[in-house]
């Protein structure tokens, strides 16, 4: 649930993401439907072949506003406790 965004353990942002994906820390990520293609992409690519799974029903001012910032995020994975 988006809602649980603002307490758990997350990276927000395309370059820390990838890093947590590539390193095994992620969990969960969340792509913006709205955001562009050429961005989220390759994390989706990274997601499948590291078996975590993906939302992708959210827009960017969302999951933004679930993580508790002002502006718009178009990748947020949430970290392994």
């Amino acid at each position: 649930m988006i809602t649980e965004l603002a307490s758990q353990e997350k990276v927000i942002g395309v370059k820390q993401s990838r890093k947590a994906i590539r390193e095994g820390r992620a969990c969960q990520v969340y792509l913006a439907c709205d955001a562009d293609p050429a961005i989220t992409d390759p994390v989706a690519d990274g997601c499948a072949s590291a078996g975590i799974p993906v939302e992708t029903e959210y827009t960017m001012a969302q999951l933004g506003k679930a993580c508790r910032i002002t502006v718009g995020a178009s990748v947020v994975a949430v970290l392994k406790e």
